[in-house]
């Protein structure tokens, strides 16, 4: 079987700066890129999650590492840049994984107050364009 580095996006919001919101939040969105995407954590190769500045319970990647099969996962966490006006108590990902060649679909979840960042993306599956990029 052949294999491909693929990168899948994904984001949520908070009500508030809690540990349990975020994790509730982190849960829910990690939930979702296994369910949609059908991913087995063993292929992901990397998963970096970023945090708006008002964010500071709790690392995301603290509550990943929680999830099963998620222990050996090369995990990092930074803080998005600010930008005024941008969307607050935000948490994304960026998680490069293995995946088969023949799987052309991909699911991009963005959920709560996130599904407005990229209505392109949310939860529509990526699929090759003319040229044969995936987008």
């Amino acid at each position: 079987m052949e294999w491909r580095v693929r990168a899948i996006r994904g984001a949520t919001t908070v009500e508030e700066n809690t540990v349990e919101a975020m994790t509730e939040a982190v849960q829910e969105l990690l939930d979702e890129l296994e369910k949609l995407n059908q991913i087995d954590p063993e292929q992901i190769i990397s998963a970096t999650f970023s945090v708006t500045r008002d964010l500071d319970a709790i690392f995301p990647a603290a509550i990943a590492r929680q999830r099963p099969h998620w222990e050996n996962v090369p995990l990092l966490d930074v803080q998005q840049m600010y930008v005024e006006g941008s969307l607050e108590r935000c948490i994304r990902f960026l998680i490069h994984i293995n995946l088969p060649a023949s799987q052309t679909k991909i699911y991009h979840p963005y959920l709560r107050g996130a599904k407005n960042l990229r209505p392109d993306l949310g939860c529509a599956p990526a699929t090759p364009a003319a040229s044969g990029v995936i987008i």
